[in-house]
């Protein structure tokens, strides 16, 4: 057995990539850890997070769909840095030998990173419309902050838009954030510059885009957090009509690279992360 134990857990997780590319720099830099893969049923996530020192765990990342939840239990039984806080979702926790948890997220800024150095767009100023509120795209909203000149939202969850706004508004002008129903996307997403799929439509092959093709505009950046395969629908809808898009892989491997820092105190080997990553996608 190694002697730490890093994963993930979310529910689905079977599709991740992350073991491949957190094994990989462990591997590179010579720890003695793994990482493995947790599917946890939301009903059950507080009992692991209680139990994760007891199963030798260092540390986890959090996905679909614990980020919300998650958050709010180290909020009460551990501690929250300021990025995690602010953006209102853990998707990274640190465990401590006497099994304190420390939640952080690395989706914002690995967004971020990935968005300007990958798909070359520039967030200040712009008009930004995000499918679904949940926590991947709490995070990546609330890292934007006041940075676009407006950001839409829309989920068909009204309970996730409606605390994404109220949560929005305790940091920046509640005036930039506006939510739209189905019926005024075609209005409000000809008013953007950018595109993000922040929902789960795509992590299934048979997945279709989850925005008609129709609505997609000349000079519209398509960004789809979904990484797990080379080109969801969207993203090929979106090359058809050569439209800059690209899949969530560059956020993966950046969120990842900083959760590896987190983790170890270690530089993460981001060459080798981003082979492990290509590889495993094949």
């Amino acid at each position: 057995m190694a002697k730490h134990t890093y994963g993930l857990i979310g529910h689905p997780v079977k599709h991740s990539l992350s073991p491949a590319m957190q094994n990989a720099a462990f591997h590179a830099l010579g720890i003695d850890a793994e990482y493995l893969l947790y599917d946890v049923e939301p009903e059950k996530l507080e009992n692991f997070l209680k139990n994760a020192t007891a199963n030798n765990i260092s540390g986890l990342n959090v996905t679909i769909p614990h980020k919300i939840q998650a958050k709010t239990y180290i909020e009460r039984k551990g501690t929250l840095d300021e990025n995690a806080a602010r953006l209102g979702a853990v998707n990274t926790i640190k465990i401590a030998e006497d099994g304190t948890l420390c939640g952080y997220n690395t989706d914002g800024p690995g967004f971020y990173r990935s968005l300007v150095e990958d798909l070359g767009f520039e967030p200040e100023g712009k008009n930004i419309f995000v499918l679904g509120a949940g926590g991947a795209a709490r995070a990546c909203i609330m890292y934007l902050g006041n940075g676009p000149k407006r950001i839409f939202v829309s989920d068909i969850d009204k309970t996730k838009t409606d605390d994404l706004k109220a949560h929005y508004k305790k940091y920046y002008d509640e005036r930039r954030l506006t939510v739209v129903g189905e019926g005024d996307f075609k209005d409000r997403l000809k008013e953007c510059e950018l595109l993000v799929n922040a929902t789960p439509v795509g992590l299934k092959e048979s997945d279709p885009s989850p925005i008609d093709a129709s609505l997609l505009h000349h000079g519209l950046y398509v960004y789809d957090l979904v990484y797990n395969r080379p080109a969801t629908e969207l993203v090929r809808k979106a090359n058809s009509l050569k439209l800059h898009a690209m899949t969530g892989l560059g956020m993966l491997l950046c969120q990842g690279a900083i959760a590896f820092e987190i983790w170890t105190g270690a530089k993460a080997p981001v060459a080798v992360m981003r082979k492990a990553l290509k590889e495993a996608l094949k």
